[in-house]
């Protein structure tokens, strides 16, 4: 396969992968999947799928408070997760790379995924039981 050329007639150099990174760009990385470890990051996330919204509106969607959504919306914002928007004397925040989004997913669907295996297991198990007791 075959990649395009740059504007200078260049190759342009391909995108990073976790296998070719240094250890200290897997740091970057790691702090980045800590950020999304949190569950009120990942609804302020999810919440921001919709557009964007200020800091009151986030925390009445979450139920916390203004304070507390504040120091998750500075950390997301760190990461480079969010963006600000300042707007005469309200803050907007948006969502800075909407690929975050493909990642929650592709995480979601493989729990599910995993989920049900785990549940089709239980019913094999089931069943197994159900026999080796009739046979008794």
């Amino acid at each position: 396969m075959s990649r395009g050329l740059g504007y200078d007639g260049s190759t342009p150099p391909l995108p990073p992968t976790m296998k070719n990174l240094t250890p200290e760009a897997l740091q970057q990385v790691a702090q980045y999947f800590q950020t999304l470890a949190e569950p009120t990051r990942l609804h302020i996330v999810n919440l921001l799928r919709k557009g964007e919204l200020n800091v009151g509106e986030i925390a009445d969607a979450c139920g916390c408070s203004a304070a507390n959504v504040s120091r998750h919306l500075s950390h997301l914002m760190r990461h480079g997760l969010v963006e600000r928007e300042a707007r005469g004397t309200t803050v907007y925040y948006r969502i800075a790379d909407e690929s975050v989004y493909a990642l929650c997913d592709l995480v979601c669907n493989n729990i599910a995924r995993q989920l049900e295996k785990a549940v089709n297991g239980q019913k094999v198990f089931a069943r197994f039981g159900k026999k080796a007791a009739s046979s008794r």
